[in-house]
């Protein structure tokens, strides 16, 4: 017993050292935000601000300067909500049905179909910057938010689909022969059958793409205008414009309100992200 107490203590010891040291960045940024600028200079880097406030949050928001546009990240927040929201729709459904058409309706070439689609998982995202920039402008929404959209659903198809194919492999095929022998349509079974079944691997797609969508800089930076930058792209700009003062609680304050949307999706559904991934989503 006390040897197992031992071990239980030791673990309990590793992960919360592990923890703390995971969570100390965010720590810092967190204290960080809430001092001004006289705090900043005269206190310990992980010390608790003494007197907090938002000021810096406020600054962030509203009145940094990104570049020459003095507008914080206020109009670069709503830029990637009006992009990720359609984005993460569309290729979450675009996913699930290929993936049901590949796992429950397969036909003559429909694993060499897949086994291509898969290589737009692992292909580098700088390979396709020249030939979307010029489908994009051929199509007229070049450095707009529809053409950020676009470019997010493409490259997301491959992942999704993956997903879904992998989930839907392990749903039995009786399901879909019995509703077709009853006279149901694709549409029918995709839609009253198979969806209802799909909410892990939703929640783990969903939640995949929000993130991959949200953070990304690289398509951000060149396929946006100037009035359609992401939140990424402004947060850069934000950090890199100079002034007199390095105003690092306004720096700290930005990267947070940039990193919020999706910390409080995984606080809100991490759990059943673990569960969708345990459920399926990488079987196969």
């Amino acid at each position: 017993m006390n040897r197992l107490n031992i071990h239980r203590v030791l673990l309990w010891g590793a992960l919360l050292l592990f923890a703390a040291w995971f969570l100390a960045p965010l720590y810092v940024m967190v204290v960080t935000s809430l001092k001004d600028m006289e705090q900043v200079r005269t206190g310990h880097l992980l010390s608790l601000p003494t007197d907090p406030t938002l000021a810096a949050w406020a600054k962030a928001w509203s009145t940094a300067c990104t570049g020459t546009d003095c507008g914080g990240l206020k109009p670069f927040f709503f830029n990637s909500v009006a992009m990720v929201v359609p984005a993460v729709a569309v290729s979450t459904l675009v996913g699930a049905l290929n993936g049901y058409v590949l796992a429950k309706w397969r036909f003559r070439g429909s694993e060499t179909m897949f086994a291509l689609m898969l290589f737009g998982v692992f292909m580098p995202m700088q390979v396709v910057l020249l030939p979307m920039s010029q489908v994009l402008g051929w199509l007229g929404i070049a450095s707009s938010i529809w053409g950020l959209i676009l470019v997010h659903v493409i490259a997301g198809i491959p992942s999704t689909t993956l997903f879904f194919r992998n989930y839907y492999v392990g749903l039995p095929d009786e399901l879909v022969k019995a509703a077709m022998l009853d006279g149901a349509s694709f549409w029918q079974i995709f839609t009253r059958i198979v969806l209802p079944l799909s909410t892990p691997i939703l929640v783990v797609t969903l939640i995949w793409q929000f993130t991959n969508i949200w953070n990304d800089f690289l398509y951000g930076v060149v396929f946006s205008g100037a009035d359609s930058k992401p939140i990424t792209v402004g947060l850069n700009n934000l950090s890199n414009t100079s002034s007199t003062v390095k105003e690092y609680n306004v720096d700290m304050a930005a990267a947070l309100i940039a990193a919020l949307p999706t910390l409080f999706v995984y606080i809100v559904a991490g759990k059943y992200f673990v569960r969708g991934l345990t459920a399926g989503a990488v079987k196969g």
